[in-house]
């Protein structure tokens, strides 16, 4: 039985991790700490409020003092660290949240689980803190470039990146100079259930359903790895019962798309939604589906942000030979399920448009 902490529990892949965890876990005490700023929603662990083994905190990750309060109290022995800046959009405009919430509060978590688990270093108690990074810290591909691994360089262009890489930085340094037993994953662009419309799959989704423009950065052809979310779920439960401490694990869905061929899929599979069900010309009349056009007629091509990567590619060689990891959804089966389930979710995601 594992007792946990999972930071940013209330967003898109944090939350995601929660409800898997207890599913398939369920005899396990989860507890989030989750500060629920813009992307933190509370209503995403609405059904496990009356879980006995689940508590919420409000708090943030930078109070070191609540922090080892809840380690102490709750006896955790994991600590699943979600909490993050995010949206790269978000960290060129305003640089700054990104490295107080991604640097300085992934210092504050490293100082408070040495304060409680090796508050007496011969005899540290058993613990493990799971860093969960991004394949954003290796930087950019060419095309014919193979894929990131673990051992490959950072080069990250993004303040968001940097702010993530100099995290998995300190993580690292935690444990060659402290003995903190971490584990680290850095994974490739996930999808799927409670996704914050502010990124590309879900934006394009509801932005077609309200009529909206599907913005395109440049000429859309920056090809990333696309993983689902459960996927990426069962890839971190893989490290924490199976990996070696110290080590570093590329979760990835070997899956690359350029994101206008993403594009041209979510509006192909919406467009066909509409024609076999039609109730949804009822429930989303402004959109172009409900008067038979197609979607695709929302594509609008602006200018590229600036440090835009041309390609992200996450090489999985590591994590399938030593821990077993395969994804169970290919791209099609996972952006289907994911558009059935905002179709039948409106009432999440369309607070947040607002």
């Amino acid at each position: 039985m594992k007792k946990l902490l999972v930071t940013g529990g209330a967003g898109f892949i944090g939350a995601n991790f929660v409800h898997y965890w207890l599913k398939t876990h369920p005899a396990d005490r989860v507890v989030v700490l989750d500060a629920l700023t813009y992307a933190g929603n509370i209503e995403t662990l609405r059904p496990l409020m009356d879980n006995p083994n689940f508590r919420f905190v409000k708090g943030n990750i930078c109070n070191s003092e609540l922090v080892e309060m809840l380690l102490r109290d709750e006896q955790i022995d994991t600590l699943v660290h979600f909490a993050a800046e995010s949206h790269v959009d978000r960290s060129i405009t305003g640089p700054d949240a990104f490295i107080e919430t991604n640097i300085i509060g992934t210092h504050s978590l490293l100082k408070a689980a040495r304060a409680v688990w090796l508050a007496d270093p011969a005899n540290p108690l058993p613990h493990r803190f799971h860093h969960v990074s991004t394949d954003e810290v290796y930087g950019t591909l060419e095309l014919t470039d193979p894929a990131f691994t673990e051992s490959t360089a950072y080069a990250p262009n993004s303040p968001y990146s940097a702010s993530k890489a100099a995290s998995d930085h300190l993580v690292r340094a935690y444990h060659h100079t402290y003995g903190l037993q971490v584990t680290t994953s850095n994974c490739s662009n996930n999808y799927g259930y409670y996704h914050f419309p502010e990124k590309l799959i879900p934006l394009c989704l509801t932005n077609i359903l309200d009529n909206k423009a599907l913005p395109i950065y440049g000429d859309g052809k920056q090809i990333r790895d696309w993983l689902f979310v459960e996927d990426h779920c069962r890839g971190i439960e893989l490290v924490l019962n199976k990996g070696v401490i110290g080590e570093t694990y590329n979760i990835g869905g070997v899956n690359e798309w350029q994101n206008i061929d993403i594009v041209h899929l979510i509006c192909e599979l919406v467009d066909g939604e509409f024609a076999t069900d039609s109730s949804l010309a009822s429930r989303y009349p402004v959109s172009p589906c409900a008067k038979g056009e197609s979607a695709k007629s929302l594509i609008t091509y602006v200018t590229d942000r600036a440090g835009h990567d041309r390609r992200y590619a996450v090489g999985t060689e590591k994590i399938q030979s030593e821990l077993g990891y395969q994804p169970q959804e290919t791209f099609q089966t996972g952006i289907a399920k994911t558009i059935k389930w905002y179709l039948a979710n409106e009432s999440w995601w369309r607070p947040l448009k607002k």
